[in-house]
């Protein structure tokens, strides 16, 4: 067992995630990362099933990310806790949580492709958690590749400031290496992944590329640096030392993101970008101290990135390990946990004995003894410690920030085969829902069915084949469905009346509330009754009673979303009032609004990116057309279009076949939800005539 407790010193410490498009070459990145650190002895290959962090059999078969895999390398003396993350949109949600817990990122981009739709996606994810990246312009060995459009695509689709530090030597199958605008350095590779670089001063023919660049780079910097500024206003040469810094300075206060180029998959760029995430991405002390919430107090509390100070740490990700069982990876913000000791789980009030520890190697792991801050770190044993869960110091109680997901637009039936497969589903669907926190588990009362939900149709395929293949559960699965949901449009004031009288004891409950649109926002309930009309837990149960209602649908029967209840008044009995009565009345009142506050059912629209040759445009266009969906914008690069538009969910199930049956197999889409829109009247009503025929 190794211990851990004699940490390397922060600073010396990267949590980094690769993030990128599906196909822009996360994977082989990082396989390349663990040989050339020496984590790995033979490169994994993609197309030969062969990668380290592709371990699961369906991501092996289909050959992407499915799960975040999470590693630890070394390189120079500086430790990487390293999440390789899935590219697939119905995936999301595993680069959501790693964002959420990790210090930088490295952005990979197809060289030829340049941003993609799901570019844009992470990018924007990283955005919002504040994580400081670097760019890998990846694949430039392919016909196509143009290194300096894709940072042009950067610039204009992302709204970043690139900055470019390396330039291309040679372009698609003639690219051999680069030019280091920032140590002034030729780096030449050679065929086999074992030759190291040849790193060498510039020759003549490239001094002009490498004087031009160097000042457009410190002009950029300029631009985004004070310190670069003044020095280039004074005309004072700038040192290799000094650019260095303030790149680093500029990336991680998000100013500006350092561009790198190479090829993984013929080995050309790796190290140079391993270099950069060190001189340019942030350890745990260059980060802002993470914030809290006192449990007691509710005031914020800071949780700094050192060993001595309370535990505080967050609960990533929840994976079931069939030889090692339930995994919890966590990110230990503060202070130091050890194996065998007793923490608080803030999040559900228990107290949770921590197991072993792992530093966790994809599917593997080595045991340590303790793991002290700024660690990303597996655990054993802990049964009740779910997806963005705090585990703290007894002693010091306090939440960390929670992991938002996105909710499922799409869902499937499936029913066991046998009564021995029923219990075997339950088990199955409970371990891969704790996974997926995207990932929803109902039963239907009415028809009898268990119902899944996720976020598209590759994901509910995915977690499908896992039912089977690694649960052993025999299921029969129904075919896909739209999760539609309910919303009010309108402003209205209604009555929830709840009286029954059968002798003896009776019910009354009796609500006025007011309910109007609240798009976006959820469910809000808000109390606004004056002079002790009703008691505040007779309040409290209508408010439950109209949650409730919300849940199990509206007039067509799907949920309701995006409503606030207002309750201004109503009356109670000193003898027949109830909570449940009031509850009642609460759900009597949401039904009456939806009559009164024209209400309406939403459909989830999806952003489409076809990226095809130009000759099927219209086609493809005419076919969009014809699926309710709109062309928002079209790029054309050479003779490749790429279409952006919108689509109803409704409309893609089985598009992949009709899109390869009019391109001869020749183009390409991605998916990512947008947004709920409301229906065509003509839809509303088959919906509404399909509950009716249902009941």
């Amino acid at each position: 067992m190794a211990d851990n407790s004699e940490n390397i010193a922060k600073d010396k410490i990267r949590n980094i995630g690769i993030i990128a498009h599906i196909d822009a070459g996360k994977t082989t990145t990082t396989e390349r990362i663990l040989y050339y650190t020496g984590r790995t002895y033979k490169i994994g290959n993609i197309d030969e099933g062969t990668t380290v962090m592709d371990w699961m059999e369906q991501e092996r078969a289909r050959g992407i990310t499915i799960c975040s895999a999470a590693t630890t390398c070394e390189w120079k003396g500086y430790r990487f806790n390293l999440i390789d993350t899935p590219g697939h949109v119905d995936f999301t949600v595993e680069v959501e949580r790693s964002l959420r817990v990790l210090d930088g990122g490295v952005v990979v981009f197809d060289g030829v492709a340049g941003v993609e739709a799901q570019s844009e996606t992470v990018w924007r994810q990283a955005d919002r958690y504040g994580v400081p990246r670097i760019c890998f312009v990846n694949k430039l060995d392919r016909t196509g590749a143009d290194f300096f459009r894709c940072v042009g695509m950067i610039e204009t689709r992302l709204k970043a400031k690139p900055v470019v530090i390396q330039f291309p030597l040679g372009k698609e199958t003639n690219f051999v290496g680069m030019l280091d605008l920032v140590e002034g350095k030729s780096i030449v590779y050679g065929v086999k992944p074992e030759d190291p670089p040849t790193v060498s001063e510039i020759s003549s023919d490239q001094q002009a590329n490498f004087i031009e660049h160097r000042q457009k780079m410190i002009e950029r910097l300029a631009e985004a640096d004070d310190h670069i500024m003044n020095a280039y206003l004074e005309g004072t040469e700038v040192s290799t030392l000094e650019i260095k810094a303030a790149l680093r300075r500029v990336a991680i206060s998000g100013k500006a993101i350092p561009v790198l180029c190479g090829s993984s998959l013929k080995n050309k760029g790796v190290q140079p970008l391993l270099d950069a995430v060190i001189d340019y991405l942030p350890s745990p002390l260059d980060k802002p101290v993470t914030e809290g919430t006192d449990i007691k107090t509710g005031n914020k509390v800071t949780c700094p990135p050192t060993d001595d100070a309370p535990l505080a740490a967050l609960a990533f990700k929840i994976v079931s390990d069939p030889f090692v069982g339930r995994l919890v990876y966590l990110r230990v913000y503060s202070g130091t946990i050890t194996a065998g000791t007793t923490v608080l789980n803030a999040t559900r009030g228990d107290k949770e004995r921590v197991g072993r520890l792992l530093l966790m190697h994809a599917n593997h792991h080595e045991e340590i003894q303790s793991a002290n801050a700024g660690s990303i770190v597996a655990t054993m044993g802990s049964k009740n410690t779910f997806t963005g869960d705090t585990l703290c110091d007894p002693a010091h109680q306090l939440f960390l920030e929670n992991i938002s997901f996105p909710t499922p637009v799409i869902s499937v039936a499936v029913e066991p085969k046998t009564r021995a497969d029923r219990d075997k589903m339950i088990d199955g669907l409970t371990k891969l829902a704790e996974e997926d926190p995207t990932f929803k588990v109902a039963f239907n009362d009415e028809t009898g069915q268990t119902v899944i939900a996720g976020m598209g149709e590759l994901h509910l395929d995915v977690l499908v084949s896992r039912l089977l293949s690694e649960f052993r559960v025999g299921a029969n699965v129904g075919a896909p469905k739209v999760a539609y949901k309910e919303t009010i449009t309108a402003k209205c004031k209604v009555e929830g009346r709840f009286v029954r009288q059968s002798g003896g004891r009776g019910q009354y409950g009796h609500v006025w509330v007011e309910f109007e649109p609240n798009t976006g926002k959820g469910f809000e309930y808000i109390d606004k009754v004056r002079g002790g009309t009703l008691p505040r837990e007779f309040i409290k149960a209508a408010g439950e009673g109209i949650k409730d209602s919300l849940e199990n649908g509206g007039l067509a029967g799907y949920p309701v979303i995006d409503v606030k209840a207002t309750v201004v008044d109503g009356s109670f009995h000193d003898v027949d009032s109830n909570d449940m009565a009031f509850k009642m009345a609460g759900s009597l009142a949401l039904k009456n609004a939806l009559h009164k506050c024209n209400a309406v059912i939403l459909e989830p629209i999806m952003k489409v990116d076809l990226v095809t040759p130009e000759q099927y445009m219209g086609e493809i266009i005419g076919d969009l057309n014809s699926r309710r969906g709109r062309v928002e914008s079209i790029d054309t690069t050479g003779d490749t279009t790429t279409i952006h538009g919108i689509v109803p969910l409704s409309k893609t199930f089985g598009y992949t076949t009709d899109l390869r049956s009019m391109t001869q197999g020749r183009a390409t889409f991605s998916l990512e939800f947008f947004q709920y829109q409301q229906v065509p009247a003509s839809l509303a009503e088959e919906l509404k005539a399909e509950l009716a025929g249902k009941s």
